[in-house]
Parts: structure tokens; sequence; C-alpha cells
């Protein structure tokens, strides 16, 4: 009888395990427990035109494919996740700011750093890259077939692209060789269109400055400028008074840390986190100075001299380029380049990226660095969380192991212990999805 027993039980309990097992693979995006990453899609570039050693020794290297947006959705099982690619030029020799997705997450809009390479010529110089100056858009309401709807000439070397709250307006940034062409540019935006370029007169801005960016606030127009020349961050308001649009200066530019080079508001639009590079002479001779991420409180709407406040400092990785916040406003991530960029064969080569975990507090502002994270990758430049705030999507250039040809999307999961209750680990997964080569600027569709 105690056998019985026993054999009934266990018996009990494997039907109940496979019952689970069951109702787990029917859950769309599901293929096991550790896996409920969620969104609509993800939308993602790449640069086929250079290898990652470029940014060193500045030859471009070997093609592989030609440039590409990338389109992910998010609502099959996770066994199922592929990437659906259109040829589109971008450039990763900005920051990872040269793609935006209107809020209805219906159409793409993809700028030019520099252009592509010339043809014939197979030992090319970085330096051999022409300005960029092209705008793509892209129509992604079929996601399993993006297509290109518009192309037109836009300023050269632009640096970001973004999308007020409501998709009407859109906003591009650049560091023109031409010192009286302004550095911002505004397009309305219409079923899937651009309009013909505004450029407004952009407040406390002298010619031959370099603006790393440019990003719209979350409920209204005002935007967050980058300025790499004075390391300041401004805001600036967007007037449309008779359908002439005009810029603002709202408050005091805020003095930052060397090399400012992404700027994201938080979802209630109360603070900006910014990360500061520390690239070029800022690095010392092993090449190890940290880059750090700083909080700023905005001034309130009705103060009279609006007043905007840094509130906190952490230090990230080495060389950090992508920054993302979480839809819940609690965490920050960088993703950090490292050494990943020297050649193979250099010395200085390290072998190894990382992402750095922030904990922020929606309320204070403040923020805690949970830690960095290494892992096997090169060149990883944008980051992204998922709608629950507890996976992150990292964007890697390309792969040490010469198995894994190209770039991918790789997913990384925010865990803890219930042993210790303040333990926080990101934890890289083993799920990704291949793209081409290149991948450097990654948005969430949610």
């Amino acid at each position: 009888m105690n056998f019985l027993r026993q054999f009934l039980s266990v018996s009990l309990w494997l039907g109940n395990i496979g019952m689970a097992l069951s109702q787990l693979r029917s859950v769309p995006g599901a293929s096991g427990a550790n896996f409920a990453f969620q969104g609509r899609y993800i939308v993602a570039v790449s640069d086929a035109d250079m290898i990652p050693s470029a940014y060193i020794d500045g030859k471009l290297g070997p093609v592989e494919g030609q440039d590409a947006l990338s389109v992910i959705r998010l609502d099959r099982p996770v066994r199922e996740l592929k990437a659906v690619e259109v040829g589109v030029s971008n450039s990763v020799t900005g920051p990872p700011s040269v793609l935006d997705v209107s809020p209805d997450g219906r159409y793409a809009v993809v700028i030019e750093t520099r252009g592509q390479r010339p043809i014939g010529n197979t030992d090319l110089k970085l330096s051999d890259l022409p300005p960029g100056k092209v705008i793509t858009v892209v129509n992604l309401t079929d996601p399993d077939h993006p297509a290109v709807v518009q192309r037109i000439v836009g300023p050269e070397y632009a640096q970001s692209v973004g999308f007020n709250a409501d998709g009407s307006l859109v906003v591009v940034a650049a560091q023109p060789t031409n010192t009286a062409q302004p550095p911002l540019t505004l397009y309305r935006f219409a079923k899937g269109k651009l309009s013909e370029p505004y450029t407004p007169n952009l407040p406390n801005w002298v010619a031959g400055e370099q603006l790393n960016g440019a990003v719209f606030h979350p409920t209204r127009n005002t935007l967050a400028v980058l300025n790499s020349t004075k390391a300041t961050l401004s805001f600036v308001q967007v007037a449309d008074e008779g359908g002439r649009l005009s810029l603002s200066a709202w408050g005091s530019p805020v003095q930052v840390d060397r090399q400012p080079f992404k700027a994201v508001f938080t979802p209630d639009g109360r603070y900006v986190l910014t990360n500061a590079m520390y690239f070029g002479a800022d690095i010392s001779a092993t090449n190890s100075v940290p880059s750090s991420v700083l909080s700023v409180r905005l001034a309130a709407d009705t103060a009279t001299r609006p007043v905007h406040q840094i509130v906190d400092r952490v230090v990230s990785g080495v060389l950090s380029e992508g920054l993302a916040i979480s839809p819940d406003g609690r965490w920050l991530a960088t993703a950090n380049l490292e050494q990943s960029s020297n050649p193979l064969t250099s010395p200085k080569q390290g072998f190894f990226a990382s992402v750095t975990l922030i904990r922020l507090n929606p309320q204070s502002g403040l923020l805690e660095r949970v830690g960095n994270y290494a892992f096997d990758g090169i060149l990883p430049e944008s980051v992204a969380f998922d709608n629950t705030s507890r996976f992150l999507a990292v964007a890697t250039f390309d792969h040490f192991d010469e198995k894994r040809p190209g770039g991918s999307i790789d997913i990384w999961r925010i865990a803890g212990d219930a042993n210790d209750p303040k333990r926080t680990e990101l934890v890289r997964t083993n799920y990704s999805v291949p793209v081409t080569r290149g991948v450097h600027t990654m948005v969430m569709v949610r």
C-alpha cells in the first residue's frame, strides 16, 4: 500500500508539472519561467560600413551586409523571436540616438551622421565616409514588412532625432561644419511624412559649438538640449504661433560632466538623467576613466525664474553610450563600451563590455549604483527596458566569438534573492536575437 501511495503521489506530481509546462507554453512570448519580456516590438538600426576598431585605428575593415533597420515582434514565443530587416542608411559614429519611433508605433525616423562608404575602394578609412544628410521614414504598420516611405535631405552630421509627445513634431540635432547652419532643425510630421524644415534660432548657442542631442519632454513641447562643447544641459520651449515655430529658453543651462552623450526624462517629466562619456583628452593613459550619470530636477512649471538643479551623481562603466530608464521610473541602465572597441591584437583590448544598473528614487531623484556587469560582447551602444521594468534589451554591435557572426539584441533580467531582500543582480539570459552587424541604436515600442 505504501508503494502504491508513493506511485500515485509521484504520478500526480508529474501530471501537475506537465500541466504547468503546457500552460506556460501557451502564454504568448514565453517559453520558460524566467522569460516574461513584454512589449509590442523592438526597432533597431545597424551600420554595416565599419568594424568596431575603426574608432581606434581609423580602418573601416570589411563590409558585412548592408545598413539595416530591424524589427523584432514580441507577441510570439521566445523561441520564435526573429528580426525582420529593411535597408536603411545609418551611422554608428554619433550617439545612439539616430532612431526614434512615433508615439503610436506606426513610423520610424532614421538619420545619418556619416554617409555610405565609397564603392570600389577596399582600403578605406573612417575619415573617407562622407557627411551624412539623409533622413529616412519607415512605415511599421505591418511589423513583418517594414517599408521605406520617405527619404529627404536633412542637416549634415546629424546626431539625434526625436518625436514630441503627440507625434506632430520631429527634432534633429546636428554638428554642422558650416557654422552658419543652425544646430537644431524641426519638422512637422503627419501621415507618415516629414514637412519642410524649420530652423528657429537656438537660445544661448554660439556658432561653432556642438550639440550631442535634443529630446522632447514626455508631455509638453519642451526640449532638453546637450551642448558637448560647453558640457551643458539646457531647456528650450517650442512655440507654434500662426504656423511659425520658435524656441525660447526655459531657465539657465545646467553645467554637467564632460562630453554629455544622452539625456532621458523620467516618465513623469520631473527629472532629466544624462550620462557623460569622458573620452578623448579626458581618457587617462590606461583608458579607464569611468563615465558618470547625473540626475537633474526640473523647475516647477509655475516658477517665474526657473532654476534646474543637479540632485545626484553616480559613476558607471567606462565609455557609457546608451542610457535608458524603466517605464516605472525606478531603474536606469547604461551600456558601456569598456575597451571592446580596440583592435583584437591590441594589448588594450579587454575582451569584455559591460552594463551598469542604477536604482532611481522617482520622488527625490537620488541615484544608487547597483553594479557593473561585464559580458562577452563588443561595443554595446544602446539599452532599452521592457514594459515590466524587469527586463533589459542590450544592442551588441559584434561578438568576439567568430562562430557568432553579426550583432545581436540580448535580453538581461533584473533578479533578486528571496533569502536576501537587499540583493539585486542583473543577469544576462541565454535569449538573444541575431541582427546585422553594427547594431547601435534601439527603441522599445510599448
